[in-house]
This record gives C-alpha cells, sequence and structure tokens, in this order.
C-alpha cells in the first residue's frame, strides 16, 4: 500500500533521473505508432456506430433530419459473419488444424520397417521352420513367445522406436511397415490439441473473430507459459484432502485493436520491427505484476506511489458506455514492447545478453513502461526469436497492416438505408398531419389557434373559407421504401452475405426457388471462404506453428523428433458442406475398395476425413498403426480358418469340431465315398436331404455307414 501521506489523486512530478534514455525510446515509437493508427481509429468508430446503431452529424443522411430512428443492419451482417465463421471453425468442438510430416522430412525415417532374423526370412522354399509350434487359434502377432508366436510382432502394441529391429525404410511384402515420423506428429497434435482445450483456448479465439469481423482484424497473443491449477483430492473417506498442484501450460490471449500499435510502416506481423500493447490497468492489476518473473518491484511500487497515469483517447468516450465503472482518472497505463533494440540500450538497460548475441549490433526485446520508468526489460525469451502476437484480416488490404471489415464494407449501404428510412417516416409525419395556413388579420385578435372537433374561429373579416386554409402534402413514403429495399439488396453485394443466411423471410426472385436458393448459398460460400483462407493463413498455421515451437522449448515432451513438422490448417475444408463432403468422400471409398486402386489410395486418412465430415471425432474410432497390424493379423487369422471350412476353436481342442460328423478324416482321400481308401465316385443325381449318407443343411448330423 502507498503511503498515507501520497495523495493519489494528484501525480507525483517524475524526477528527470528516473526517466531512462530507454524509455524515452519507447515513449517515441509508440508516438509514431499512435499517430500512423489514427486513420484505422477513425474508421473503426464510424464502424462501432453502424454496429451499436449511434446516431450523430456523422451518421445523418441530411442535416434537416427529424427521425432519429437507427436501422442496425449492420449489426445483423456481422453477427451473420461471426457465427459463419464460428459455426466453421469450431462446429466439431475439435480445431481445424493438423500437424503432418513434411513430404521429406529430416531427422526423422519417414518409412520403417521389423526385419524379421534372419532364420525366419523368405527364400526360395519360403520360410523356414523354427520348430516351435502353434495352438490352435493362436494369433502370430498377439501370441507369446512361449506360445511359439513372434515376439517382434506382438511389440507393435508397445513403442516401436525402441525396437532394436526397426529398420528405416518401406519393408518387404510381410513385414510390418510404420510411418515414424507420421506417429511423431500425430503425437504432437495430441499434445497440442490438449493444451488449447485446456486453456479455453476457443473463448479467446471467439472474441478475436468477432473483432474481426466488426473492425477487420483479430489479434492473438501467445502462447506464454502459464501457471494453471489443476484441482486433484487424495486419499478416501474421511481421509480425503484437497491437494491441488500447478502446472506450467501455454496460453493464448485476445488483444483489442484499439490497444495494439504496430509499426506504421509494416504491412504484416512479418514485415514489424516491433508492436507495442497499452495496457489498462487498475492498483491490484499493477500489484499481481510484482509477482511475475523478471518486473522490477521497487520501480512498480513508486509508479503507484505517483498516481494514476492513464491519458483518454479520442475514441473511447463513444465505446465505452456511460454506465462503465471503470474510471479512468485512477487507471494506470503501461506500454508493452516486443521488438528490435540497438544492443547499447540493452545493455545500458542491464539487460542479460546471451553470448551468442553478444556481438550483434541488434537484439529482440520485451519490455514493459509505466509513468517513465522500465519495470521489465528481458531479451526475447522464445527461440527461434519472434514476436508473439497474430493478426489476422477479415478482408486482407495488401497495402495496409488492418484489414476491411462487414461494418466498414456496407457503411454506405447502411446511410442509405437510414436516410430514405427516416425521410419516409418524416414525410408520413407531413402527409398524416394537416397542416393550416392561417390569416390573422381576419380573425377576431386573441382566441386560440388549438384546432379540435367543433372548434369555432370567430372572423371579423373577409370572404368565407379564406382565412383558415388546410395544406396536404403528398405522400412519398413508398418511393423512400423502395431505395432503402434498393439499400438492403446493395448490402447484401457488398458484404457477400445474403439476407437469407441470416434469417430473412419473404425472400423474392432468385432466392424463391429451390435451386436459387441453392446458388445464393453458394456465393455466400465463396464469400466465406476467403475470409476462412485468411484465418487459415495469418491465425491458424502460424499459432499452431507458435505451439509447436513452445513444446520444443519448455516443454518436456516424451516425443523424441529432431526433424521437420508442417501445420496444416484445416478451416478451408470446413467450408464445404458437410453432407456433400461426406457423401464424395464415402463414393471415393467405394471407388477404392477395387483391389487395383486400394494400393495407391491413403486409406486410414480417407477413414478419418468421413468421420470428421460427419462430426465424429476419428480418434474415437480409428485405429493406429499398431492397433491397425494387430487386427489385421486377426482378421487374417479369421479368414485363413474360414477358406479351410473350419470353425474357429478354443485353444486346447482339435481342430475340425466333432468327430464322424460328416467330415472327411485328415488323409482319407475325399473321392472315397466308402472311405476304406479306394474307389472313385461316379457321375449321376445328387442325393436329397436325409438320404443316407447325407445329411445337407437338416440340422441334424448323419453318420456315413
Amino acid at each position: 500500500m502507498p503511503p498515507n501521506d501520497i495523495d493519489l489523486d494528484q501525480p507525483m512530478e517524475l524526477d528527470p533521473d528516473d526517466v531512462s534514455n530507454l524509455a524515452g525510446v519507447i515513449k517515441g515509437k509508440f508516438a509514431d505508432a499512435e499517430e500512423g493508427k489514427r486513420a484505422d481509429e477513425i474508421r473503426w468508430l464510424s464502424a462501432y456506430k453502424n454496429y451499436r446503431g449511434i446516431t450523430d452529424s456523422s451518421t445523418q443522411y441530411r442535416n434537416s433530419e427529424k427521425s432519429k430512428v437507427f436501422l442496425k443492419i449492420t449489426k445483423v451482417k456481422v453477427l451473420a459473419a461471426y457465427g459463419q465463421l464460428t459455426d466453421i471453425l469450431f462446429a466439431n468442438k475439435k480445431f481445424p488444424l493438423t500437424i503432418e510430416p513434411t513430404p521429406v522430412p529430416e531427422g526423422v525415417a519417414e518409412f520403417a520397417h521389423l526385419q524379421m532374423p534372419q532364420e525366419q526370412q523368405a527364400g526360395i522354399e519360403g520360410f523356414q521352420g523354427d520348430g516351435k509350434e502353434l495352438l490352435p487359434g493362436a494369433l502370430e502377432a498377439t501370441s507369446t513367445e512361449e506360445q511359439g508366436g513372434n515376439p517382434m510382432l506382438a511389440g507393435l502394441s508397445t513403442t516401436f522406436g525402441q525396437s532394436d529391429n526397426l529398420v528405416p525404410g518401406p519393408g518387404y511384402l510381410g513385414q510390418p511397415q510404420i510411418k515414424p515420423a507420421a506417429e511423431t506428429a500425430r503425437k504432437m497434435e495430441k499434445v497440442i490439441m490438449d493444451q488449447l482445450l485446456d486453456t479455453s483456448a476457443v473463448n479467446v479465439l471467439r472474441h478475436a473473430i468477432f473483432e474481426c469481423s466488426l473492425l477487420g482484424t483479430g489479434i492473438v497473443k501467445g502462447p506464454f507459459n502459464y501457471g494453471k491449477k489443476v484441482h486433484r483430492w487424495k486419499g478416501t473417506g474421511d481421509a480425503k484432502e484437497y491437494d491441488p498442484y500447478e502446472k506450467t501450460v501455454p496460453r493464448i490471449e485476445a488483444v483489442s485493436c484499439w490497444d495494439f500499435y504496430p509499426d506504421p510502416s509494416a504491412t504484416s506481423i512479418e514485415d514489424c520491427e516491433y508492436v507495442i500493447q497499452r495496457h489498462r490497468m487498475n492498483r491490484e492489476q499493477v500489484r499481481d505484476l510484482m509477482n511475475r518473473p523478471y518486473f522490477n518491484k521497487e520501480k512498480l511500487e513508486l509508479a503507484l506511489e505517483m498516481g494514476p497515469n492513464y491519458e483518454e483517447r479520442h475514441f473511447e468516450p463513444t465505446i465505452r458506455s456511460d454506465n462503465d465503472p471503470m474510471n479512468d482518472s485512477n487507471r494506470f497505463e503501461i506500454l508493452e514492447y516486443w521488438g528490435i533494440l540497438d544492443s547499447t540500450l540493452a545493455e545500458e538497460a542491464g539487460m542479460e545478453m546471451p553470448k551468442s548475441l553478444s556481438e550483434l549490433t541488434s537484439v529482440q526485446v520485451n519490455i514493459w513502461v509505466c509513468s517513465g520508468m522500465i519495470v521489465r526489460a528481458v531479451v526475447n525469451p522464445f527461440t527461434p526469436m519472434r514476436i508473439p502476437y497474430q493478426a489476422f484480416p477479415y478482408e486482407l488490404n495488401p497495402y495496409q497492416f488492418f484489414g476491411v471489415g462487414v461494418a466498414e464494407n456496407m457503411e454506405d449501404a447502411q446511410l442509405l438505408m437510414n436516410g430514405h428510412m427516416r425521410m419516409g417516416i418524416d414525410n408520413l409525419a407531413l402527409a398524416g398531419n394537416l397542416i393550416l395556413d392561417v390569416d390573422e388579420a381576419q380573425l377576431v385578435p386573441g382566441q386560440s389557434m388549438e384546432v379540435y372537433p367543433g372548434k369555432i374561429f370567430r372572423r371579423q373579416t373577409g370572404v368565407t373559407g379564406t382565412a383558415i386554409n388546410g395544406i396536404k402534402f403528398p405522400n412519398t413514403a413508398p418511393e423512400n421504401l423502395q431505395m432503402y429495399q434498393v439499400a438492403r439488396q446493395l448490402a447484401d453485394e457488398e458484404t457477400g452475405i445474403p439476407s437469407i443466411v441470416h434469417g430473412q423471410t419473404g425472400v423474392t426472385g432468385t432466392g424463391r426457388t429451390a435451386s436459387g436458393l441453392s446458388m445464393l448459398l453458394g456465393s455466400a460460400g465463396l464469400s466465406i471462404k476467403t475470409v476462412i483462407k485468411n484465418i487459415d493463413d495469418y491465425l491458424l498455421k502460424p499459432m499452431g506453428e507458435a505451439y509447436f515451437q513452445w513444446n520444443m522449448q519448455f516443454n518436456d515432451l516424451d516425443i523424441e523428433i529432431v526433424g521437420d513438422l508442417e501445420i496444416k490448417p484445416k478451416g478451408v475444408a470446413a467450408v464445404m458442406q458437410k453432407e456433400v463432403r461426406s457423401q464424395r468422400l464415402t463414393m471415393l471409398l467405394q471407388t477404392v475398395s477395387n483391389p487395383m486402386l486400394a494400393p495407391f489410395i491413403k486409406i486410414p486418412n480417407l477413414i478419418r476425413e468421413i468421420a470428421v465430415s460427419q462430426d465424429i471425432d476419428p480418434d474415437e474410432l480409428v485405429n493406429d498403426p499398431n492397433e491397425a497390424a494387430i487386427f489385421a493379423d486377426i482378421l487374417k487369422g479369421m479368414a485363413n480358418e474360414q477358406g479351410t471350412g473350419q470353425a474357429p476353436t478354443a485353444p486346447g481342442q482339435p481342430p475340425g469340431g466333432m468327430a464322424g460328423a460328416g467330415r472327411v478324416p485328415p488323409g482319407a482321400n475325399p473321392a472315397d465315398a466308402t472311405a476304406t481308401g479306394g474307389g472313385t465316385v461316379g457321375v449321376g443325381t445328387a442325393p436329397t436331404p436325409g438320404e443316407a449318407g447325407f445329411a445337407a443343411n437338416t440340422g441334424q448330423t448323419q453318420e456315413v455307414g
């Protein structure tokens, strides 16, 4: 707590010695970024007014407007776009993100196989026997060595990286084959998916996608180390006690466009030399920074003693409601800098420079500034060094950093809709009310001009009917409503979101037929597909790569890989209607059932895609390579047993079923009907069921006499 003699309402004057040269550099860069962003803030402010329905001089169609009605069609379109994006990306309750090995993975084998021992390898005469016998019903892949099985095949159920018989490259026919690179990629994908779900990343991305739809750009920060409290109970019964623990997980957070200040000369995150995030914190939030690593506790306490330093920006009174409990006069402004800094300034700030960076003229740093003081200064902790933000546009503007949103695209249409609706309402107010033209010189002075049924006006001169005349204005509201409908259709075209998408009824024209409606929805899908592609390229892919790098750097994973993996976003693939995609995948599966085509298709991947198209988690249905190898052996054994005409028997039972049940004994001539070892069967008529010596399918067993 600050001393009692400190007036918190009056900021203390900062001693010049406390203002470092580095803090001045950061403040200067922030001033440049703030000035470069002002035009974007004006665009966003107009978009926000149209979304909220705020009426002022900038949203008026005519200065003479009397009606203040505001038709929030912009809000409808923005929410429709937001709903489409979130439904496409998160409908499966799984992130549209996969990790696969590169076409030629480095550092790990693409193919590997379990090599048979020399005595079991196939030669000209086939496989040599090892002297061991398999019990009836035993399977090679599941049996133990004592049962005469092959322990190498049984080892598929374990981590194949531990097998000494694992040989890089594709194996020969009959040798179990695996893909270590693909298996590693699958494990890493599961780890990242668990981390995303564990930190409620969907909620973070929903917030960013909403701002992307409204303002044109969404900002996501991270991932960063986050200590998550895991609830745990130990013991049983009365001895049960609460024993929580904390684990480090990567977490992302959404950053508002209003608080994000990129390098004014950059057009993308990769092009930025620096970015600055502006924080607005209360006293408790500032105190919480003292418990975080590498923050200067003494300078934070001094900043609290000096008092609030927040400066309200020009847009904040509009975007913040009047009843907002947050009072800017009691807030602290903290600037968070990520980017390149001169090495000399970094050393003056007392940063510990790694030996690998000691000879560089510039270095990537993270610096926090509050009240002109450096409260945190560290070298960028990520390997490889990167600015930990992802900025993704709704509609890409290749010449500017920030994109274009739905609200800006339909700004003119919203203005026209409001203008003509207000004109129609004003006209109806005139046309629906009688306006009087009064010649007061003909009336007795002092009488009331109020008009009501039975009203009597006393006239003192003039001709009858000339003192008071009614004026009737024409009704032009139908023309105004017609222009309103034209403006609404213009909004559909400008945004690429047909009104039918967000539930408008009474659709006319093309949308009245099934084929026309399908065409409209298809056009909407094309527009949203472009947006999804932007999210794939500028959010999902770099975020997936950031999570991968975080796990390789900070997470102690049981995943051994030196090679490269590739992050593949799957957002665009989800745009296709699920029913259509599922039908196409099923047809492809039927096509490749042809034995001539099956070797050329990745059947497991095809089955997984079919499951995804039907909103089914493929991990719950599709076997991994280990399980697939085991079940393949089981099915192979069952097929062999069916091919011999013998039903599977339990271990220890003689094969072939009951003796004398109409079966030919082993070693006997199947053409010997007498079972005496001689004779032939001539051509004749087939015996009938029940005839002696023929059991047929009567359900009864008859002995051969």
